[in-house]
C-alpha cells in the first residue's frame, strides 16, 4: 500500500489547532442541523423530528481527526449510524454537501437521518442506521479487498482501509462477535474500528464490568487495541503532584457517577469528599476554577486532538485496530452527561447559548467558519483542501461488465429426472469448467452448508479462497473424499462459520465490489431457506445498499420432509416478494431455473434497473417437461406463463409454485373432464408478477397512463368470473393475491402450520397440497 500521512510535525504545522477548531464547527452544525429540523422548519404532521445532538457531540472530535488528518480518499468508512449530521457537516466544510440538503435534514429529499449509500447526496461508503450491520460490514469489506488483491484485479491506488465508528452500546450487538470470529478466521487486513465509548446507551448508562472485556476479546482476534481514555491535559495533571491520586479515583470511578457530576457538576466538592486527604490533591485541585476543573474531568481521550492523532499514527500498518476513545455523550453541550440525552434535543434558550458561546453571529448560523476571523477561516479552508482526504478524487468507480453467455451456450443439464438444487449445482459446475469469462468472477460462500446446498463441485473445480495456502489434508492422506477442500489465493469459494449474518454481510461487501473498487464480482450464496429469517436484518441491510448478489436457498418449505419443522419453510415467499432490491424466483423445472440464472448475472450488473436475486430451490427430484418451443421464456421471465393454456372462455385455473408441480399436474389431468379447459398456471417468480402488477397500479395513479400488468394480461384469457385455485409449498398469501388482479375468486392451498417429520404423501396429505386437496379446492370453487 501506498504510504500513509505521517504525524511528524504535529505541534509545528498547527494541525492540532486546526483540528480543534473544526472540531467546535461540526459540533455547531450538526446541532443546528437537528435544531433547525425540529424548532424552526415548519412542522405539517406534529411529530418529533429528532436528530441525537447528543451523540453527534460525543463524536465530532473523532470525526475530525479522522477526515480531515487520517483518512484518504481510497479508505471507506461506516459512519456511527447517530452521527449522521456530523458527517454531513463534514462533507458541507469539504464541499461535497449542500447548504439546502442539510436544511432538510430529515425532510423528504434532504440530508437522511443515518447515513445512506443509495438515498444520501453526498459520498456515503456503507449505509449505517439498523446498529452492529455496519461496523461488520467493514471487516467483510476488508476481506473483499483481500480477495481482489489475492486475483490481481486490485489497483494499488484502491486499496485502503476500511473504517467503521461505532458507538459503545454497538458493542452489544451479537453481529460483532460473529463477524469478529469470521474475520480472525481469514486473517482480515486494514481495518480500523473506532468506539466513541461514552458509557451510555438510549436507555442508561452501560455496565462498569465491560471495562477491560472488549481489549480482552478483540486482542484475543488478533487485533491491536489502543485506549485512548485520558486526553492531554488530564496526562499533564497525573504528573503533578496529587495526580496519581486523580487518575485512581477517574478509573474506580462508575460510569453513571462520573455522568451525573459531568451533567451537574460539582467536581471539587466531590473530589475533595472522596480524595482531599491523599498528599498534593487539594493543591492540584486548587489551581483550576470550577470550568477549568470540569474542563480538565471532561477532557477524556476522545476529545482531544493530539490523542487521536497518537494514537491513529500508531496503527498504520495492516493489522486490524480498534480504538477505544473514552469520551461524554453531549460534550459541550447542556445536555452532556444526562442518562435521557440520546433522544434529548436542546431547547431555544440552549441553541441561543451554544450560539453565543461559539461566537457565531445570528444570521450566519449556516456559514462554514462564521465567526472565525477572515485570516483563520482561509487557514482552516486551505488546510482542509490540502487534507489528504481533501483531494480531488473519484471515489465511485464503474466497472466494466461481466459477459454473461448467451442462452443457446448456457448450460442446461440434462435428465429426465432432477431437482432444482441439484441442477443449480450442476450449472455452476458447467460454468466453471467451460473456460468462459463469467466463471472467473463468480466467487461463491456459504454458512457451513457447502456440500448440502450443491456448492461441492464448484468448489472442488475452483477451490476454497485463503489468504495463505492450506492444503487438503485429508487428501493428502488417501482418506477418500468427494470433496477437495484445498485453499489459496486463486480460490473461488469463502467459506464462513454458520452464522448468518455473516453471510448477508459478506454477500453486501462482496456485492459492492463495482462501485468501491470498479471491478465487478458475482456473488453467490447459499443458505437453507428457513435460516434466511435468522440474518434477515443483515439480508435488508444488504438490498437497502444496492449489494448485488445472487441469494439461492435450498432445501426450502414442507418438502424437506424428514428434517422436519424446525428446517420447514413457511413464510420465505413473503419475504422474497415484500424485500425491495431482491427479485425471488422459485422455479420448479431445470431448464426454468437455467433461463433465471443467465437473467440473474445480467440482472446483477444493470446499473440503472437491477439489484440481487433469490431463488428458492427444493431438492425433490421430479419429471422435467417437455417443451413444444421456447415461447414460454420470455413470459417466464415477466413472473409466470400457462403451462397448460386455459381453454376459450375458460371458468378456472390452477396457479403453483415451485416444488408442488407434480401433484398440480396430476389434479389438472384428473379434473380435464369435469372442468374443460382448465388451464394451469406455473408462477416462475411470484415477486416479479407481484412487483410489475404494482407498477402498473402505481403508473395508472401518479401519471395516468395506465398498462397493462403481466398478471392481467394473463388472467384475462379466463372468463369474467373465473376461479383460481393457487397452490404453493408456503404462505398462500405469496400467491392468493392474484385474485385481486381481475376480481377473480381464490382457493388458497398452502402452509400457515409449522411442519413437522414425515415423507411427502403423509405431508402433502396433512397440510393439504396433494392432489386430492386440489382437486376438492377445484369443486369447491367451479363445481358447486
Amino acid at each position: 500500500m501506498p504510504p500513509r500521512p505521517r504525524l511528524a510535525s504535529i505541534a509545528e504545522d498547527r494541525t492540532v489547532e486546526h483540528l480543534a477548531r473544526l472540531d467546535e464547527r461540526l459540533r455547531w452544525l450538526s446541532a443546528w442541523t437537528i435544531h433547525n429540523a425540529n424548532h424552526l422548519r415548519n412542522s405539517r404532521d406534529g411529530l418529533k423530528v429528532g436528530g441525537h445532538q447528543a451523540s453527534c457531540a460525543s463524536m465530532t472530535t473523532i470525526l475530525a481527526a479522522l477526515y480531515f488528518h487520517a483518512l484518504r480518499p481510497q479508505d471507506r468508512v461506516a459512519v456511527k449510524p447517530h452521527a449522521s449530521p456530523v458527517f454531513h457537516a463534514i462533507q458541507y466544510l469539504l464541499g461535497r454537501q449542500s447548504r439546502d440538503q442539510l436544511e432538510r435534514f430529515r425532510a423528504f429529499g434532504g440530508a437522511q437521518s443515518y447515513p445512506s449509500r443509495t438515498k444520501d447526496k453526498d459520498d456515503v461508503d456503507f449505509s449505517t442506521g439498523s446498529v452492529g450491520l455496519g461496523v461488520a460490514v467493514t471487516a467483510f469489506a476488508s476481506l473483499t479487498q483481500d480477495y481482489l488483491k489475492a486475483h490481481g484485479w486490485l489497483d494499488p491506488a484502491r486499496e485502503g482501509r476500511m473504517v467503521a465508528t461505532l458507538g459503545d452500546a454497538e458493542l452489544d450487538e451479537g453481529n460483532i462477535y460473529e463477524c469478529l470470529i469470521e474475520a480472525y478466521k481469514h486473517d482480515i487486513r486494514n481495518c480500523w474500528w473506532i468506539v466513541d465509548y461514552n458509557r451510555q446507551s438510549l436507555d442508561a448508562t452501560t455496565a462498569d464490568r465491560m471495562f477491560d472485556r472488549f481489549d480482552d476479546i478483540f486482542a484475543t482476534a488478533g487485533w491491536r487495541v489502543l485506549a485512548l481514555k485520558y486526553g492531554k491535559a488530564q496526562l499533564a495533571a497525573f504528573a503533578r503532584p496529587g495526580g496519581e491520586h486523580l487518575r485512581d479515583w477517574i478509573d474506580a470511578c462508575p460510569n453513571a457517577d462520573y455522568a451525573a457530576l459531568t451533567y451537574l457538576g460539582g467536581w471539587r466538592e466531590r473530589l475533595m469528599r472522596d480524595i482531599g486527604d491523599k498528599p498534593g490533591v487539594a493543591v492540584l485541585l486548587a489551581e483550576y476554577d470550577d470550568a477549568s476543573l470540569a474542563g480538565l474531568m471532561t477532557g477524556l481521550g476522545g476529545h482531544c486532538v493530539e490523542t487521536l492523532l497518537e494514537a491513529f499514527a500508531q496503527a498504520q500498518d495492516d493489522t486490524p485496530a480498534l480504538f477505544i476513545a473514552y469520551t461524554v455523550k453531549g460534550y459541550g453541550l447542556p445536555l452532556a452527561g444526562h442518562k435521557d440525552n440520546h433522544a434529548g434535543l436542546m431547547t431555544p434558550g440552549q441553541i441561543e447559548a451554544l450560539r453565543e458561546g461559539l461566537g457565531v453571529p445570528q444570521g450566519q448560523e449556516w456559514e462554514p467558519f462564521a465567526g472565525v476571523p477572515e485570516t483563520e477561516a482561509r487557514a482552516l479552508q486551505d488546510f482542509i483542501e490540502a487534507s489528504p482526504f481533501g483531494q480531488p478524487a473519484q471515489r465511485r468507480h464503474r466497472a466494466e461488465p461481466v459477459p454473461v453467455p448467451p442462452r443457446a451456450a448456457f448450460p442446461v443439464p440434462e435428465g429426465r429426472e432432477q431437482s432444482t438444487q441439484a441442477a443449480f449445482g450442476r450449472i455452476l459446475l458447467d460454468l466453471a469448467k467451460s473456460g468462459h469469462p463469467i466463471a472467473g468472477r463468480l466467487v461463491t460462500t456459504s454458512p457451513d452448508v457447502t456440500v448440502s446446498t450443491n456448492l461441492g463441485g464448484f468448489v472442488n473445480q475452483r477451490g476454497l479462497f485463503r489468504r495463505r495456502e492450506t492444503p487438503d489434508v485429508f487428501r493428502e492422506a488417501k482418506i477418500p473424499s468427494a470433496q477437495k477442500w484445498a485453499g489459496g489465493a486463486a480460490g473461488q469459494h469463502i467459506e464462513l462459520g454458520i452464522a448468518e449474518h455473516n453471510l448477508f454481510l459478506n454477500l453486501a461487501a462482496l456485492g459492492l465490489s463495482a462501485p468501491l473498487w470498479g471491478e465487478r464480482l458475482l456473488p453467490i450464496g447459499t443458505v437453507y431457506d428457513p435460516f434466511i429469517a435468522r440474518g434477515l436484518d443483515a439480508l435488508n441491510y444488504a438490498c437497502y445498499q444496492d449489494a448485488r448478489f445472487m441469494l439461492v436457498a435450498t432445501p426450502s418449505g414442507l418438502t424437506l420432509g424428514p428434517e422436519g419443522g424446525a428446517h420447514q419453510s413457511i413464510h420465505t415467499p413473503l419475504i422474497g416478494i415484500g424485500q425491495p432490491k431482491l427479485t425471488y424466483f422459485e422455479p420448479a423445472f431445470v431448464d426454468e431455473l437455467a433461463e433465471v440464472m443467465r437473467w440473474s448475472f445480467e440482472h446483477m450488473q444493470d446499473e440503472a434497473e437491477g439489484g440481487s436475486v433469490y431463488l428458492r430451490l427444493t431438492t425433490r427430484t421430479m419429471a422435467q417437461v417437455e417443451r413444444a418451443d421456447d415461447a414460454w421464456r420470455d413470459e417466464a421471465l415477466k413472473g409466470a406463463y400457462w403451462l397448460k393454456p386455459p381453454g376459450p372462455g375458460s371458468e378456472a385455473a390452477i396457479a403453483f409454485c415451485g416444488a408442488v408441480a407434480p401433484e398440480v399436474l396430476v389434479a389438472a389431468e384428473a379434473l380435464a373432464d369435469d372442468i374443460p379447459g382448465l388451464g394451469v398456471l406455473n408462477v416462475v417468480s411470484p415477486g416479479l408478477l407481484h412487483r410489475d402488477w404494482m407498477a402498473a397500479q402505481r403508473s395508472r395513479w401518479r401519471d395516468g397512463a395506465p398498462r397493462a400488468a403481466h398478471a392481467e394480461e394473463l388472467l384475462s384469457v379466463l372468463a369474467p368470473g373465473a376461479g383460481l385455485v393457487t397452490v404453493i409449498d408456503g404462505s398462500p398469501g405469496a400467491l392468493s393475491w392474484l385474485g385481486g388482479v381481475k376480481g377473480q375468486r381464490v382457493a388458497p392451498l398452502g402452509l400457515d402450520a409449522f411442519g413437522q417429520v414425515g415423507d411427502l404423501p403423509d405431508l402433502y396429505a396433512h397440510y393439504r397440497l396433494d392432489v386430492d386437496a386440489i382437486v376438492e379446492a377445484c369443486a369447491g370453487l367451479f363445481l358447486r
